[in-house]
C-alpha cells in the first residue's frame, strides 16, 4: 500500500468531514507514516525539520500582512468598495442590465487586483481578508454565488505564476521549473517557458469561464439576517482619507514593484513599501509595530497551515513512497507517451493537492519525471510544460492551498461561505479537471 496515496486521500477525507485542516495534516502524516513502516519517533523528527522549513513562509506572510494592512489603512481598499457601493446605491431593486454590468465589473476587478498580488503589489493573498470582508454587502445585493467569487481569485492567484514569469511566477518559472528539469538533465537553454505553459494557462481560462458561464452564473441568496455582520465589515467605508496617503499608498506600491524586479524578493519588496508609509508619516513610527501585528493576526492562520503543510510534505518525501508512485506508474506506460503524460500528471494532481503547495511540488518530481520523459522521447518544450503543469495540478482545489484559503478567509467573513464545499471543490472541478486536460495536449503537441 502507497504511503502517499493513504496519507493524501485522509487528509482529504478528514477536511471534508470538517475535521480542521491543520489537524487533518497532521493526523495524515503520522498515519502515512505508520503505512511506511517508520516509528512514531522518525515520524515526528520528518514533521518537525518540514516544520523548520515552514518558517519561512511563515515570516513571508507576516510582511506581506503588514504591508496589506498599512494599504488597507490608506484608504485604497476603502475606497474602491465605496465607489461600487454608490454605484449600486442602497436601494435593492436595481435594473437587471445594471447589475448584470455590475455583477461582472466587480468579478473583473477581484480577479485584476488578485492578478497584481502575484506581480505588481507583492502581497499575495494577504489583500484578501482587507478588501473582499467590506464588499460582502455588496456581493449580497447582487446576489453573487460567493463560489464564482472563490474560482475568480483562485484563478488570479494561480494562473499568473505559472504562465508570466514575473514576481512569483519568476519564482516558480525560472527559479525552480527550469532550473530543477536542468539539474535533472534537459538542456534548457533557448527554451521559451511562456510558449511551454501558454496551453496549461489557456485551460485554466477555459475552466474560469465554465465557471461564470455555466456552473455558478445563477443569482444566489444569502441570509439577509447577517446584514448586520457585513455592515460591521463596511462601517469604515464611509471614513474619510487624505490625499496624501492615498498618493502615498500608490508611491508605496510602485516602490515594491521595483524593489521585488530589481532584487528578486517580494518580502524586500513589502518590506520597502511598509517602510515608506513609515517614512511618510502615513503610518505613524509608533504604531508600525502594531500595524505588523495585525498583519500578523490576518494572516496567522494561514500562516500555521502552510507551517504544517510543509511538515506533512517532508513526511511524504520521508516515506521514500514518491518514487514507488512514480515507478508504479512508469510500469504501466511502455512506450505509450500519450498514457505516460496523462498518468504523470495524474501523479502530480495527487503530490500537489497532499503537499499544497506547487513550488515544492516541483523540486519533488523533476529529478524523477526528466529522465523518463527524456526516454520516451518528449521534446524539450513538452517535458517543461509537463513538469510545469504536474506541479501547478493540486493548488486550486488543494484544502492546504494559499490559493484556496485565502478565498476563504475574505469570503468567509459573514460565516456564510464553507472552505471545502464553497471554495476547494468549486475550484478543483473547474481549474485541475481543464488543467489536466490541457497539460496532456501540451505534453503531446509541443
Amino acid at each position: 500500500m502507497n504511503a502517499v496515496l493513504v496519507a493524501v486521500t485522509l487528509m482529504l477525507v478528514l477536511s471534508v468531514a470538517r475535521l480542521h485542516v491543520m489537524l487533518s495534516m497532521i493526523v495524515a502524516a503520522f498515519v502515512g507514516g505508520w503505512v511506511a513502516g517508520m516509528d512514531v519517533d522518525t515520524t515526528l523528527k520528518a514533521f518537525n525539520a518540514g516544520i523548520g522549513g515552514g518558517a519561512g513562509i511563515a515570516l513571508s506572510y507576516a510582511l506581506l500582512g503588514g504591508f496589506a494592512v498599512a494599504i488597507s489603512l490608506s484608504g485604497l481598499p476603502h475606497l474602491l468598495a465605496k465607489k461600487i457601493l454608490i454605484r449600486i446605491g442602497g436601494e435593492q431593486r436595481q435594473r437587471h442590465s445594471d447589475t448584470f454590468w455590475l455583477r461582472n465589473i466587480l468579478l473583473f476587478g477581484l480577479m485584476l487586483i488578485a492578478v497584481s498580488s502575484q506581480n505588481i503589489i507583492p502581497i499575495h493573498i494577504a489583500f484578501i481578508p482587507i478588501l473582499v470582508p467590506p464588499l460582502l454587502l455588496v456581493m449580497t445585493r447582487l446576489q453573487l454565488d460567493r463560489r464564482l467569487v472563490a474560482c475568480v481569485l483562485t484563478f488570479g492567484l494561480v494562473t499568473p505564476y505559472m504562465f508570466l514569469p514575473i514576481g512569483f511566477g519568476n519564482i516558480y518559472l525560472n527559479d525552480i521549473l527550469l532550473s530543477n528539469v536542468g539539474s535533472a538533465g534537459l538542456e534548457t537553454e533557448g527554451i521559451s517557458v511562456m510558449s511551454a505553459m501558454a496551453i496549461p494557462a489557456l485551460g485554466m481560462l477555459a475552466g474560469l469561464l465554465i465557471a461564470g458561464l455555466v456552473s455558478y452564473r445563477k443569482p444566489r441568496n444569502y441570509s439577509a439576517g447577517d446584514d448586520k455582520a457585513l455592515a460591521a465589515n463596511t462601517e469604515s467605508i464611509d471614513q474619510e482619507f487624505s490625499a496624501k496617503s492615498l498618493w502615498v499608498a500608490g508611491a508605496a506600491i510602485v516602490l515594491a514593484f521595483v524593489t521585488q524586479l530589481y532584487l528578486g524578493s517580494m518580502v524586500l519588496g513589502a518590506m520597502a513599501g511598509f517602510l515608506l508609509f513609515s517614512a511618510t508619516g502615513v503610518i505613524r513610527w509608533h504604531e508600525s509595530d502594531g500595524v505588523l501585528v495585525d498583519g500578523m493576526k490576518m494572516m496567522a492562520s494561514i500562516g500555521f497551515i502552510m507551517i504544517a503543510a510543509s511538515g506533512f510534505a517532508e513526511v511524504i518525501k520521508t516515506t521514500g513512497h514518491i518514487e514507488s508512485l512514480v515507478n508504479g506508474a512508469s510500469d504501466w506506460l511502455g512506450d505509450n507517451k500519450a498514457l505516460a503524460a496523462f498518468l504523470l500528471l495524474i501523479v502530480g494532481l495527487v503530490l500537489t493537492m497532499g503537499i499544497g503547495s506547487s513550488f515544492s511540488t516541483i523540486p519533488i518530481i523533476a529529478a524523477i519525471y526528466v529522465p523518463l520523459c527524456i526516454q520516451l522521447g518528449f521534446s524539450p518544450l513538452a517535458i517543461v510544460a509537463l513538469v510545469g503543469t504536474a506541479g501547478a495540478l493540486g493548488d486550486a482545489g488543494s484544502p492546504a492551498s494559499d490559493s484556496t484559503l485565502g478565498p476563504t478567509a475574505g469570503l468567509n467573513a459573514d460565516g456564510q461561505h464553507n472552505h471545502m464545499s464553497d471554495t476547494v471543490i468549486p475550484t478543483f472541478i473547474h481549474f485541475n479537471l481543464p488543467l489536466l486536460v490541457a497539460g496532456w495536449v501540451a505534453a503531446m503537441v509541443l
